[in-house]
């Protein structure tokens, strides 16, 4: 582990990654676990921000680096798809310097890690799928209204309340899980194997965060 790595991890542990798919591997009992594989970094750090220049102390890093076709003028110094800030006023980050390459190695198997990303859009749903309603009567003279949700009104206030559950989009959320185990890490492709799932399709944009240090 290189030095700037050492003192990251020493700060936060805090990675960008992509989710690549769903998985199954096997451990001393022979027993399956279902795991997420993770192409976790290298991310790069693009801005440093101390509490004397921007009133807070936060580091900024960049994720996938663009072809240089695709660069744009305003990118030329900062040439990343993904950029997230990680903002700790706790520590003190001004020792990391901009440019320096954090990858995977900042965690181990068996670390506890808090996985956030954007979950799967469903599209319109009705509120039995979307809320687990049990719906209409199926009985005799029941018409077009088996998947319903009923009366939404009230006698005072003359109106729906604020937040009542009905249909709508589904889906396409800022999700977290929390408290996913690393299972499997392998520095040499980037990758790293959580047990449980994670929120979002193959390509989102996952932000891993420990756990251990809270």
């Amino acid at each position: 582990m290189e030095y700037s790595q050492f003192l990251f991890s020493l700060i936060m542990k805090f990675i960008l990654g992509k989710k690549l798919k769903m998985s199954q591997m096997f451990d001393e009992k022979r027993d399956v676990i279902p795991v997420v594989l993770i192409e976790a970094g290298p991310c790069y750090v693009t801005q440093v921000k101390t509490k004397e220049k921007d009133k807070y102390t936060a580091i900024q890093i960049g994720f996938e680096k663009l072809k240089p076709s695709k660069v744009k003028n305003p990118q030329r110094n900062t040439p990343y798809r993904h950029f997230k800030e990680y903002r700790d006023e706790r520590k003190d980050s001004q020792e990391l310097r901009v440019g320096e390459k954090l990858d995977i190695s900042i965690f181990k198997e068996g670390d506890k890690v808090s996985i956030s990303g954007i979950s799967k859009g469903k599209g319109f749903a009705g509120a039995v799928k979307k809320w687990g309603f049990k719906g209409g009567s199926a009985s005799h003279g029941t018409k077009h209204t088996h998947r319903t949700i009923g009366s939404v009104g009230c006698m005072f206030p003359q109106r729906v309340i604020k937040g009542k559950k009905m249909p709508g989009r589904m889906g396409f959320d800022r999700t977290t899980v929390k408290n996913l185990t690393i299972a499997k890490i392998d520095l040499e492709n980037n990758i790293i194997a959580v047990k449980g799932a994670v929120p979002g399709r193959r390509g989102t944009l996952l932000e891993i965060k420990s756990m251990n240090n809270e």
